[in-house]
C-alpha cells in the first residue's frame, strides 16, 4: 500500500504542479529507489537508456517520419480529394469523405494527431463554406482521427507490444477489422446529424473527374497495400515496415507527385526527429519507473487486491477499461501506456484474456480518451486548427464519443469480433 501510495502521489504531484510527463516519471522512479533503499544513479542512468535503446522501438521514428511525409508531400490530400471525388454529393457528404478519409489514412501513419491536423486543414473550411456547424464538423474530424492508432501500422501498439513484450505484428493485425467498423459506426452517427440538420450536399463530380482522383491518389493506395501485405506474408517485421513507409512516402513525395523539395525536406525531418525525441524521452523515463515497479513487486500485490475480479475475466475486463478510460482523460495515450502497460497486461494474463487481446482493447479505450475531456489532446488539435473554442469540439464530440462507448461495450461482451478475424488473418 505504501509503494502505491507513493507512486500514485509522486506521479500525480508532478503532473499537477505542471511537470512534464517524462520527468514526473523519473522522479516517481527514484521516490520509489528512496523508498526502497535502492538509489543508485548509475543504475538510474542505465534503465533511462535501457528505455529507448530497443530495436522494435526504431519504428518509431520511421513512423512519425512517414506522416510528417504523407501531409507534406500530397499523399494526405490525394486520398481526401478521393473520398471527395465519389461521396461528397451525398447529404453532409464532406463527413462521409472525413470518416474514409481517416480510415485510408489511418492505414499510412499510425498518428492520431498527424491525421488529424492533416484532415483539419484540409476539410474544415470545406465544410464551413457549405454551412455544416462548426460543433459536429469538428467533433467528427477528432472522433475520425483517432482510427489511426487502431488501424496498422501504430506507433502505439508498437510502444505497448515493447513495453509488455506482446507481439506487436499480431497487434497490428487485431486493429485492421475493429478499425474498420470504428468507420462504419461512425457513419450511421453521421447520417442521423446530417438527416436531423438537412446538411448541404457538394457537386457531383463526372465519371472522368472520379477516375483522374484515382489515379492521382493511386501511389499513395499503395502504401497501406505494401506494408499490410508485407506484414501478412511475412516480407518484413513491424519495425522493417515502418522504414519501407518513410522510404516509400519520401519517393512518392519527392519523384512521383514532386511536391517535396530540398529545403521543405529538411522542416520535416526536423519536426520528426522532435517528436521522436519527446516519445524516446517518455520511454525511456516509464522504463525506470516500470524497472522500481517490479522490484516492488507491485503487479503481484495488485493482482492480491483484484482477486475477486480475476476469476470472472468479463468483469475485470469492465473493470479495467472504466479504469483506463478514467486515466485517459487525464493523460495522454503513450504515457498510459507505459506507466499502466506494465501492470495492467500481467493482471490481465492472471485474469485468463488473451494478452493480444487485452491490447488491443488498452489501445482502444486509451483512443477514446484522446477526445475526452480535460485533456483531449485530438480534441485540442481540431480546436486550434480550426480557431474554435474548446467547448465547441467537446460538444461536438459527444455523440461520436457515445458511439464509441457503445462499441467498447460490444467488444467486451464478445471478444470474438477482435480474435476470430486476427486468427483468420495470422
Amino acid at each position: 500500500m505504501v509503494v502505491t501510495l507513493i507512486f500514485l502521489a509522486v506521479l500525480i504531484g508532478g503532473m499537477v504542479i505542471g511537470m512534464p510527463i517524462a520527468q514526473a516519471l523519473v522522479l516517481t522512479g527514484v521516490a520509489l529507489m528512496w523508498h526502497l533503499d535502492f538509489f543508485d544513479s548509475q543504475l538510474l542512468a542505465q534503465n533511462l537508456q535501457a528505455g529507448f535503446d530497443n530495436f522494435p522501438l526504431l519504428a518509431v521514428p520511421f513512423f512519425i517520419l512517414a506522416g510528417e511525409l504523407m501531409n507534406a508531400g500530397g499523399l494526405s490530400r490525394r486520398i481526401i480529394d478521393l473520398a471527395r471525388a465519389y461521396v461528397g454529393h451525398i447529404r453532409g457528404g464532406l463527413g462521409y469523405v472525413a470518416i474514409g478519409a481517416a480510415v485510408l489514412l489511418a492505414s499510412m501513419s499510425g498518428s492520431a494527431i498527424a491525421d488529424t491536423a492533416a484532415l483539419a486543414t484540409i476539410l474544415l473550411p470545406m465544410m464551413r463554406d457549405q454551412k455544416y456547424p462548426d460543433s459536429y464538423s469538428a467533433g467528427l474530424l477528432a472522433s475520425g482521427g483517432i482510427i489511426a492508432p487502431i488501424i496498422p501500422p501504430s506507433m502505439p501498439f508498437v510502444i505497448y507490444g515493447v513495453t509488455t513484450n506482446t507481439s506487436i505484428s499480431k497487434l497490428f493485425l487485431s486493429g485492421v477489422v475493429p478499425g474498420l467498423i470504428m468507420g462504419l459506426f461512425l457513419i450511421f452517427a453521421w447520417w442521423s446529424i446530417a438527416r436531423k440538420y438537412d446538411l448541404s450536399r457538394g457537386p457531383r463530380m463526372a465519371w472522368g473527374q472520379r477516375l483522374k482522383a484515382l489515379a492521382q491518389s493511386f501511389w499513395a493506395m499503395m502504401m497501406p497495400v505494401i506494408i499490410l501485405g508485407g506484414l501478412k506474408g511475412g516480407v518484413f517485421t513491424p519495425t522493417e515496415a515502418a522504414v519501407v513507409a518513410a522510404v516509400y512516402a519520401l519517393f512518392v513525395s519527392m519523384v512521383i507527385y514532386r511536391e517535396m523539395t530540398w529545403s521543405r525536406l529538411y522542416a520535416v525531418f526536423l519536426a520528426a526527429a522532435k517528436t521522436t525525441a519527446v516519445v524516446m524521452f517518455l520511454c525511456g523515463a516509464a522504463t525506470v519507473t516500470a524497472y522500481m515497479i517490479t522490484l516492488a513487486d507491485l503487479p503481484n500485490m495488485l493482482a492480491d487486491s483484484f482477486a475477486g475480479l480475476l476469476g470472472n475475466p468479463m468483469l475485470f475486463m469492465a473493470t479495467m477499461m472504466l479504469f483506463l478510460l478514467v486515466v485517459g482523460t487525464a493523460m495522454d495515450l503513450t504515457p498510459t501506456i507505459l506507466i499502466f502497460g506494465p501492470v495492467c497486461a500481467p493482471l490481465a494474463v492472471k485474469a485468463g484474456i488473451d494478452p493480444i487481446y487485452f491490447g488491443f482493447m488498452f489501445i482502444y479505450v486509451g483512443c477514446m480518451g484522446l477526445i475526452t475531456p480535460p485533456v483531449g489532446t485530438v480534441q485540442n488539435v481540431v480546436a486550434g486548427v480550426g480557431r474554435l473554442r474548446m467547448e465547441t469540439v467537446i460538444k461536438g464530440t459527444n455523440p461520436f464519443l457515445m458511439v464509441y462507448v457503445l462499441l467498447a461495450v460490444l467488444f467486451v461482451l464478445f471478444p470474438q469480433i477482435i480474435l476470430a478475424p486476427l486468427r483468420w488473418m495470422h
